[in-house]
């Protein structure tokens, strides 16, 4: 994590995307020191496995419908959400609006809202060749969809969460 970016003594917020059971919930608070606050998750099974881990946290349920800007802001956001369309063994939908993986849109509209300092995304490899459509926003220019270089020097660094470089998945292919 950033060392110029004090938290005051208190553990980083996690906010929790696509939440299913908690496992990758898990993986980051043990790799950051951090603490989950809140979870976002319509599977019924999942939310009770997740709620047995996190008793005391809110759900904020169907992402399709939360207000970005009621929720409590985090320093980490973390998911992996739904991989079926952007799957080698999957339809190849790719990102598309309407889609399961589409549902990536709205986890980019949790980004632009809360603007934590770190995003943890797990998926499938296949994400990595999927086309991409982002809906446009009515009266949206291009300059202001996209305003800031989105790949500088911080964006895709690793800051010290994998101990050896065999954690860090596939080779490129």
């Amino acid at each position: 994590m950033h060392d110029d970016q004090p938290h005051r003594g208190r553990p980083l917020r996690v906010g929790s995307l696509f939440s299913g059971y908690g496992g990758l919930d898990l993986a980051v608070e043990h790799a950051t020191g951090g603490e989950t606050i809140w979870f976002s998750e319509i599977n019924t099974p999942s939310i009770r496995v997740f709620a047995h881990h996190w008793p005391d946290i809110p759900n904020l349920g169907d992402i399709t419908s939360v207000d970005w800007a009621t929720v409590p802001p985090v320093d980490v956001l973390i998911r992996g959400f739904p991989c079926q369309d952007v799957s080698t063994v999957g339809k190849g939908a790719g990102l598309a609006p309407g889609t399961r993986s589409g549902l990536w849109a709205h986890m980019a509209a949790a980004i632009d809202a809360l603007q934590p300092e770190l995003v943890v995304i797990e998926n499938v490899r296949g994400l990595l060749s999927a086309p991409a459509i982002r809906p446009i926003r009515e009266g949206a220019t291009p300059d202001a969809r996209n305003p800031d270089d989105a790949t500088g020097d911080r964006a895709t660094a690793v800051r010290n969460l994998e101990p050896g470089p065999w954690l860090l998945g596939d080779e490129p292919g």
